[in-house]
């Protein structure tokens, strides 16, 4: 679950956040994109939720500030590169909507 840093506002930490949406294309279902995305998600300060999508891809949407999302994008890349043939990525101002991460089915 996100957290405010100690020192700042919930505010101010909302402020240096962002929202990340990305759509992951390749062999990256059945094979524990999911599982593996939770699992590095959870041991960073993000939240949001990821999801298999109909279309044979993996729909991501997270929060957090601009260096646990990339933690988190090169934790995935790093245990999923190979099933990956393609990312679609969209950058927006976060919400702070989510309150963890989760799987959603």
């Amino acid at each position: 679950m996100a957290r405010p840093a100690k020192n700042k506002s919930a505010d101010e930490t909302l402020a240096t956040s962002e929202c990340r949406e990305l759509i992951y294309s390749g062999d990256v279902q059945g094979v524990g994109f999911r599982a593996t995305t939770y699992r590095v998600a959870l041991a960073l300060d993000v939240t949001g939720w990821v999801m298999n999508l109909p279309d044979g891809g993996v729909k991501l949407v997270a929060e957090g500030t601009c260096l646990e999302l990339d933690r988190l994008e090169q934790g995935i890349h790093d245990r999923m590169s190979g099933h990956i043939t393609d990312i679609a990525r969209d950058t927006r101002p976060a919400t702070g909507q989510f309150r963890s991460f989760e799987i959603r089915y």
